[in-house]
């Protein structure tokens, strides 16, 4: 996807820049999670990380780079695709992963935050996009596996089709704010897949 934050410095791992980024980064998401983007303060976070203030300022130097490096941790730490050794199995698994994080309380609301975030601010929605092009490109070599394995057309779009699979659930969540569970995860899985199988994705844009 998109290179570690240089700003953030990611040497000497286990040393003190490492343990400074942490909590930086702790307290960037807990500090979106309580006041979303416009409430995001540097002074805040160094405060409630417990470093100084020229630290934070001088290794990220805007809000929106904290998030930019909140959001490049949070991909590092997603689960890798499982090994499910059927397509069925993965995107059902992809449309879970994608409703674990909506529904946790915490990635949630970081989420919504970044996402609303990235409609105004070009910044937010890099991060953003950065961190989704990583995951869809994760996935998509799940895809890629199952048209080698004849599971799926030849000439299927392997980004368009994890899009897909999760556009129903960020729908529900961003715009309309109706609630998502298991049945429209599946549901949205399902769909993608019959639709795939169908050659919709074949040369599909965007992959």
């Amino acid at each position: 996807m998109e290179q570690e934050s240089r700003l953030a410095g990611t040497v000497r791992p286990g040393g003190r820049t490492a343990k400074v980024r942490a909590a930086v980064l702790q307290a960037t998401q807990d500090e979106l999670v309580e006041r979303g983007f416009d409430g995001l303060g540097m002074d805040q976070v160094a405060a409630r990380a417990g470093v100084g203030k020229t630290t934070v300022y001088r290794r990220w130097g805007t809000a929106a780079r904290l998030v930019t490096d909140l959001m490049t941790e949070l991909a590092e730490q997603s689960a890798p695709p499982p090994d499910t050794g059927g397509i069925d199995d993965a995107l059902r698994a992809n449309a879970l992963s994608v409703l674990g994080a909506v529904n946790d309380p915490r990635l949630g609301a970081t989420f919504q935050a970044v996402i609303a975030a990235a409609t105004c601010n070009e910044e937010a929605a890099t991060a953003l996009r950065a961190f989704y092009t990583r995951r869809i490109a994760e996935w998509a070599e799940v895809v890629d596996a199952a048209v080698g394995r004849g599971e799926l057309p030849e000439g299927t779009d392997g980004p368009e089709l994890i899009r897909a699979v999760s556009a129903p659930l960020y729908y529900r969540l961003v715009v309309t704010r109706e609630p998502v569970d298991e049945v429209v995860a599946e549901r949205a899985a399902a769909r993608a897949l019959a639709a795939a199988r169908a050659g919709a994705f074949i040369g599909a844009p965007g992959g």
